[in-house]
């Protein structure tokens, strides 16, 4: 099992910037892959960015490239998102998760979720 608890959500004006956090507990943290998924009421879960195991291979979403930047801390069992230049349609629920990578690279869910942390971009 592996708990996930997000925070670092909240309001913020447009161009302004948050930092997420995702840390972890239970199992080796480091033998996961990681995403980022977010959603919007009404909306699919779609996925934002994800980062590999070892950290070294990274791939975004179209809408979040050049402004979002996911990194992990093994020593701290801890996975982040940074959000620049923030948009009110970054506006959503954001999620932490374990992903598997297939062909693409695609990261796909694996079945652990944190319980999400509110973005809201507004001014």
């Amino acid at each position: 099992q592996v708990q996930l608890v997000e925070s670092g959500g909240g309001l913020v004006q447009p161009g302004g910037s948050l930092r997420l956090s995702c840390a972890a507990s239970g199992r080796t943290f480091s033998n996961y892959h990681m995403g980022w998924f977010r959603q919007i009421p009404g909306k699919e879960r779609e996925f934002v960015t994800g980062i590999s195991r070892s950290g070294g291979s990274t791939h975004y979403a179209d809408p979040v490239k050049g402004r979002f930047t996911i990194s992990r801390d093994s020593a701290k069992n801890t996975v982040y998102l940074q959000m620049n230049s923030l948009k009110p349609e970054d506006t959503a629920i954001y999620y932490c998760a374990t992903c598997t990578i297939v062909a693409g690279p695609s990261f796909l869910p694996s079945g652990y979720w944190g319980q999400g942390t509110q973005v809201t971009v507004s001014s």
